[in-house]
Formats: C-alpha cells, structure tokens, sequence
C-alpha cells in the first residue's frame, strides 16, 4: 500500500506541488529573445496537445508515442522555425558575421546533429557543411545533397578540394568579418569541429578567410540552450512522462519490503521507459538510506546494491529521453509508518525544497552560474541549511550546454562552464542536496536529494511539471 504525507511547504494535486514562478521582477533583467515569428508558432501544439492527466496518487505514465511519420513532421518543423528565429539573433548577439559547421559522417558535431532533418538520423552523409551567412539570415549546404528542406544544397559533388573551393567562393562573395567555427576549450558541445577538419579548412581557404576563422562557442552554446514557445509544452510532457515511471517505481507497486532490491526497481524503470518508447540517457540510480548505516558520503562510486527493508528511505535518480529532450529527477519515499520518523523526514524534504527555493529566486539573467552558486550558498548558511548544490541546464542533452551552477565537488565554483551567464528561455535540472539529522535515527545525517527540472523564462523560474513537496510512504 501506498500513502502520502503532507510536507509543511504543501502540495499541488497529491505530491507534486505546482508552484507559479519565482519572479525576479525589478531586478535586471535581459530582454527577450525571441521573435514575433516564434510567438506565432502555436500551430505547432497541435500536433502534439497540452491536455495534460491530473496527477493521481500513482501517477500513470504517460504515453508521447505518435506516428514516427508525424513525430518526423513535427522535428522538421521545429528546426525550420529554430533556423528562423533563433540563428540570426544568436549570431548577431555573438559578434558572428558567418559561421561554418562542418563533419564528416559518423564523426558529427553535436550542434550540427542538431540541424539535421529528420529523415536523415543525425548523420552527416560523407561530410556535410553547413554554412550561414550574412548574419544568419542566409545558410545552405555546401554538401552532395540539399539537407532537407531548411538547407539548399550548393554543391554539385566531387572531391574535398572542390568542396573546400566552393565553400571559400561562397565565404567570398559574403565578405564576412569573421567566420565562426565550433571550437571550445569550456563547453565540449561547442568543440564539435574535429582535428582534422579544423586543419582541412586551413589548408584549403585562402590566408584571407582562414584569418578570419574565430570560436563560434556562444552561438553554439545559444543554439542548444534556447527554447522556442513551442518547445516548451514538449519539454513538460516529458517531464510528465518521467514523473509518472518515477512515482510508480516509489510506491508498493514496484517495492516489496524484504525481496525488491534496488537493482530491481533501476531495471523496472528501464524496461518501463522502454516499453513506453523512450530512452533512459543514463543508467537509473536506487538506492537506499537506513537507520545505523547505508548512507552516501560521495557520488564517485554507485551506492550498494541491497535489498529494500522496512525503515528504509530510498531515493531514486532517473532520466527519460522523450521526444528528444532530456528530463532529469531524483525523488524519495520512505518504507514504513513510524510516526515520528515519518515527520522527521518530512521535515527534512522541506528543508530541501527550502534549498530549491533559494536557488531559483536567485535566477537572473545575466548572472553567472558561479554568481548564482555564491548567493545561494550564502543565504543557505544564513538560514542554517547544509547543503550542496549541483544544478546543471538539461535539453537536448541531459547535462546541456549553458551556466554549471556548482558540481558537488566544487562548491566554490566551477571554472569556465560556471563562468557562462544565464539567458531567457532556458531549462535546468534543479540540483541539490540538504543533510538534517533525524533524531529517531539516533541522530544520523540524512541526505535529501532532490532534482527537478525547471524552466527560466526572463522574469522567474517555474518546475516543467510540478515537484515533490510530500514524502511518498511504502507501507
């Protein structure tokens, strides 16, 4: 049987708190982004709807699968307004007058794999070059066949000498000032170009242009992490989606005290995405704390592999890709009906989210991961939290390009990747940890670990799909 108490922050539904967002009204705030042309892009919803199920007390898993046909349709459509709205602006915010992407095939750049169609499953085909020009607001492919319908091909094919010759006559007649390319010593999603193209390009464009070649990384870093409007309601369903495997594996539908092991409930989660149609983009965490041990002092190594008791406080740490976006949760339930542990415990939940709270009212465009991290830290000390805080961007990639908001092992800041600032329409994985001690336990630390992803549109922050507030109970 399973239960949930209420937490003293409250609930939204039974157990996942749907809280407006955290407004930063007032303070500095970056202008928006995006475009009249990406507001108008409701026609997109459609296809794949914003009725969302009421949470219940075991959520069912929701079902994203479509036609692969019209699932195709709908990533074509969102690259084509992507290319439209975001490019231009993301290159005229980064200095960029040009920008070359280049691969060759099973050898991708990670952006570029993100420019591709649908139908052409995130491969280069020989080598592929992309290039934009003109600010962004002209691109084709200098490449053996057009790339869907977003690039023209302009290419008639040969050998990678009059590849390279066709893309310096278009750099040419465009003139740019400088010409950006996917290098990075910070944000390996932005050093996609390899050793070897990076080195054909220099060979084969004339001294003039290959001067000009200059780090694309903050286009390259926009690119992955803004999203569209019409992205969003994508990025909720599979939020959605992950909350609905995740509150299922932590309740006795899946746990039997004295026989599930975690291993069971981490495989369970597996099999479970996979029946839905997702990808899991790292293996599931379970695992368990209990009273005179089994507890985690580092996250270098996997916690232990043992069998659920009752008195047990499992934790579970699971990400679904769904639709092509990444979601990132960690959630507990506690295995008994002790009265008073149950209260401790759930006042050690609030103490996380407390945790969570600080965190994001401290989002504010412009800041940097680091910036964020240092406030955070101190109005945690200020309030008596220990914590750690470890809050990265998810997307398109589970641990996304954008600000690194502190590393559990680096508390201060994170050198370079924390350096990045925080834009609009960004999501994040809000990662945490907050230890309390639990008198019932005999005084022992406890660490609540939390993880729910989060959306940044300007002006504050609000949870894609709500968060746990309530400590779920298998009995």
């Amino acid at each position: 049987m399973t239960r949930a108490v209420m937490g003293p922050t409250g609930i939204w539904g039974r157990g996942l708190e749907r809280t407006p967002a955290v407004s930063t009204r007032g303070r500095r705030k970056e202008p928006g982004w995006l475009t009249s042309a990406a507001l108008g892009s409701n026609r997109l919803l459609h296809v794949v709807g914003l009725l969302r199920e009421p949470h219940t007390r075991v959520r069912p898993c929701h079902d994203l699968r479509m036609t692969l046909r019209t699932a195709a349709d709908l990533h074509d459509q969102i690259l084509e307004e992507r290319l439209d709205t975001l490019v231009p602006m993301l290159m005229e915010r980064a200095g960029l007058d040009a920008w070359v992407l280049t691969a060759r095939e099973y050898n991708e750049d990670p952006v570029l794999q993100t420019m591709l169609p649908a139908s052409w499953r995130s491969t280069s085909r020989r080598r592929t070059i992309l290039l934009f020009t003109h600010g962004g607001t002209r691109r084709v492919a200098v490449a053996r066949y057009a790339v869907g319908d977003a690039f023209e091909g302009v290419w008639d094919g040969g050998d990678d000498s009059s590849q390279m010759a066709r893309l310096a006559e278009l750099l040419e007649d465009a003139d740019p000032r400088n010409i950006g390319i996917n290098r990075s010593s910070v944000f390996p999603l932005a050093d996609g170009i390899s050793s070897t193209e990076y080195d054909t390009l220099r060979t084969h464009l004339p001294a003039a242009l290959s001067g000009r070649l200059t780090s694309a990384e903050a286009a390259a870093i926009g690119w992955l992490e803004t999203r569209l409007p019409s992205e969003r309601p994508l990025l909720e369903r599979a939020c959605a989606a992950a909350h609905g495997m995740l509150r299922t594996a932590l309740s006795g539908d899946v746990i039997h005290p004295g026989s599930t092991t975690t291993a069971d409930v981490e495989w369970w989660l597996v099999d479970k995405a996979a029946a839905a149609g997702h990808e899991t983009w790292f293996h599931p965490t379970c695992s368990a704390q209990r009273r005179g041990g089994l507890h985690r002092t580092s996250f270098a190594s996997k916690p232990d592999r043992v069998v659920i008791e009752p008195g047990d406080l499992v934790h579970i740490d699971f990400g679904i890709v769904a639709g092509g976006y990444c979601t990132d949760q960690q959630q507990h339930a506690y295995v008994g009906s002790e009265s008073d542990t149950i209260a401790e415990l759930s006042a050690g939940l609030s103490t996380a989210n407390r945790l969570q709270d600080l965190l994001i009212t401290q989002f504010v465009a412009g800041r940097t991961g680091n910036e964020i991290l240092t406030a955070t830290r101190a109005r945690a000390m200020e309030e008596g939290i220990d914590g750690l805080i470890y809050t990265h961007p998810i997307g398109i990639h589970g641990h996304a390009a954008g600000p690194t908001i502190g590393l559990w092992d680096q508390q201060d800041a994170v050198p370079g990747q924390g350096d990045y600032p925080l834009h609009p329409d960004t999501a994040y994985s809000i990662e945490l940890q907050a230890r309390t001690t639990i008198d019932s336990w005999d005084g022992q630390v406890v660490q609540f670990m939390l993880e729910e992803d989060a959306f940044f549109d300007g002006t504050g922050v609000v949870f894609l799909d709500g968060r746990q507030t309530t400590l779920w109970i298998v009995q």
